[in-house]
């Protein structure tokens, strides 16, 4: 039975209505950072026909290593609204339009958590990764990180690690990345290039939740409790450990919890798959 996905995949890239998106954020991972600006550029018929920008005023302070890297300060968010106020907002603006990022799942895994926290559904349509694109179509490029490339395509040079300008080039390295692949060439061909269509429910928070290990993972990374874990794989595979969760990944290479380990003293990386068994404690 034909998909969702396959119905976009069938389309025209020039003849639908592209989105490049971005967001800042106070920290590396979903449940424990925030996003303190969101930003979108509609594309439609060779040209930007809309923008999207907010500043968005998190529940706590930010640190001056977040701040270092996106100029945000507290001072600027302190009377911006919340994501609570915007979120809804914004999945209007990108209704019905192939969203394109720069390291797409980055984006995707902080969005979809405010969409299922506001009860909003997750956007059915596919989304493409500029960065995996250009990967694959511009492999001459000296790296493919979102700056490298705005000087490769010769494009505007706008404020790094702002959403808006981010935003902006994402779109228009997307654009570039397209416009390789052929006036005529259908969306089905790009998702190929790129290794397959990213979907909004792949990067879903709320269907973790239906394991009750995960769920005591995702709760105690939200609260910032410490989790005694069983985990089955390392060097002691099996064994009880407690760690302090540091936020939830979903991602394309397989879901992690990032946690600082009691026992190694460091943060590490745990796959959920191997996670055998969570108690919050």
């Amino acid at each position: 039975m034909p998909t969702f996905l396959d119905s976009f995949s069938e389309k025209l890239w020039n003849e639908i209505d592209l989105v490049g998106f971005d967001t800042e954020t106070t920290g590396k991972y979903p449940l424990t950072a925030e996003v303190c600006e969101l930003a979108a550029v509609k594309w439609r018929g060779g040209k930007v026909v809309e923008t999207y920008s907010t500043l968005l005023k998190p529940s706590k302070a930010m640190d001056a290593e977040v701040i270092a890297i996106h100029g945000i300060t507290n001072d600027m968010v302190e009377n911006a609204p919340r994501m609570a106020e915007k979120i809804a907002e914004f999945h209007r603006f990108v209704q019905g339009s192939v969203l394109v990022a720069h390291h797409a799942p980055f984006d995707l895994g902080f969005l979809a958590i405010e969409f299922e926290k506001a009860g909003l559904p997750l956007p059915e349509t596919p989304i493409l990764c500029s960065s995996l694109l250009s990967r694959r179509l511009f492999p001459e490029s000296e790296n493919h990180r979102l700056q490298t490339l705005i000087k490769f395509f010769s494009l505007p040079q706008g404020a790094a690690h702002r959403a808006l300008d981010d935003a902006k080039a994402c779109l228009e390295v997307g654009v570039r990345c397209l416009e390789k692949l052929g006036a005529s060439s259908q969306l089905g061909k790009a998702f190929d290039t790129q290794g397959g269509g990213l979907t909004w429910s792949r990067f879903s928070m709320k269907s973790l939740e239906e394991s009750p290990v995960y769920r005591a993972l995702i709760e105690a990374s939200r609260e910032q409790r410490v989790v005694e874990m069983a985990y089955g794989s390392g060097s002691s595979p099996g064994e009880k450990r407690r760690v302090h969760p540091l936020g939830v990944v979903r991602s394309l290479d397989g879901d992690f919890l990032v946690a600082y380990a009691e026992k190694d003293q460091r943060s590490k990386r745990y796959f959920l798959d191997k996670i055998t068994s969570a108690e919050v404690v």
